[in-house]
């Protein structure tokens, strides 16, 4: 559940199944989800292939019926469209008219969004210029990269300046380059106040960007949280690296501090609890070990992710 701040995107038990093909038996892809997202917040829903994303995303976008369950956003049900002036949408693969440059596409969906008239040309400019795309403006959509095509994408998203933003998958296909650039964009988002609900499997860019986060494993929600919240969760631990460590004195170490130690001789990786680095480092200068350097141990989103993928496998 959400903390703070008034509740812009609310799902509620939601349930949904779909039927593959005529006869054959209902699949149900969604188990009673319920999750929320606060005003201001950048909430992380993450998950690997298949596991219920883009269905959910799609439900909130009112492009899919849930079964049962109920979802609003900005306090209406999903299934009003009066509201939807206030939210922006990227789909995970956006259709753009090629044919068109950046700066006619970004005008085209001003007037779609009802932009007015005297506004739409400093707004998109606006946006041009966040996106990164001024110098690339009247160059056709054809001829953009992929990295380009997902920035003019993002930049249709906001060109009515909704309060809710919906991403899905905004950095597949991105080189490294490409996904910083959507990185500092989310970032800037966030910044502008704007609630920005993404769905992604890139767990790196989740750690970077996101105040919250929603793990989903086979249609069902398995972790939900603050982003700090998940990476400071256990007993704090340190990894030390030893030189010449022998097994006589890694078995010492093992049965004393119940360390956890891979390799032996000459490089030995060792992780202990944080509050026994002292000791350990005390032991190992008296058993002649040499210590080249100690690091705090960071839980990573990427092992939560991966024990929630394990815990969610029948």
């Amino acid at each position: 559940m959400s903390e703070g701040g008034d509740i812009v995107v609310r799902v509620e038990n939601v349930v949904k199944d779909f039927r593959p093909g005529f006869g054959l038996r209902t699949k149900r892809v969604l188990h009673g989800i319920s999750l929320e997202v606060s005003d201001g917040e950048t909430f992380g829903f993450v998950g690997p292939n298949g596991a219920g994303k883009t269905t959910t995303l799609k439900i909130l976008m009112g492009l899919v019926r849930a079964t049962s369950g109920r979802c609003s956003i900005l306090g209406h049900d999903v299934g009003e469209t009066a509201f939807r002036r206030h939210v922006g949408f990227l789909p995970e693969n956006s259709y753009l008219y090629d044919y068109l440059t950046g700066r006619e596409l970004l005008d085209f969906y001003a007037r779609l969004s009802g932009v007015e008239r005297r506004r739409r040309p400093e707004r998109v400019e606006t946006l041009l210029d966040w996106v990164g795309l001024t110098d690339a403006a009247d160059a056709r959509l054809r001829t953009y990269s992929k990295g380009m095509q997902q920035r003019v994408g993002i930049a249709q998203a906001l060109v009515h300046d909704p309060r809710v933003v919906f991403l899905d998958e905004p950095m597949s296909g991105l080189d490294p380059i490409g996904r910083k650039e959507i990185r500092d964009l989310i970032l800037r988002l966030r910044d502008e106040g704007k609630t920005v609900f993404m769905n992604t499997h890139i767990l790196h860019d989740v750690e970077m960007t996101c105040d919250r986060v929603a793990i989903i494993v086979e249609g069902r929600i398995r972790y939900a949280g603050r982003i700090e919240d998940f990476l400071n969760a256990g007993e704090r631990e340190a990894d030390l690296i030893l030189e010449r460590l022998s097994s006589e004195a890694a078995a010492e170490l093992e049965q004393r501090f119940e360390a956890t130690i891979q390799g032996l001789g000459e490089r030995s990786e060792v992780r202990v609890r944080e509050k026994d680095v002292d000791a350990v480092l005390a032991h190992a200068l008296q058993l002649g070990v040499s210590v080249t350097s100690v690091t705090p141990h960071r839980v990573s989103l990427e092992s939560i992710f991966l024990s929630a993928v394990e815990e969610g496998q029948p």
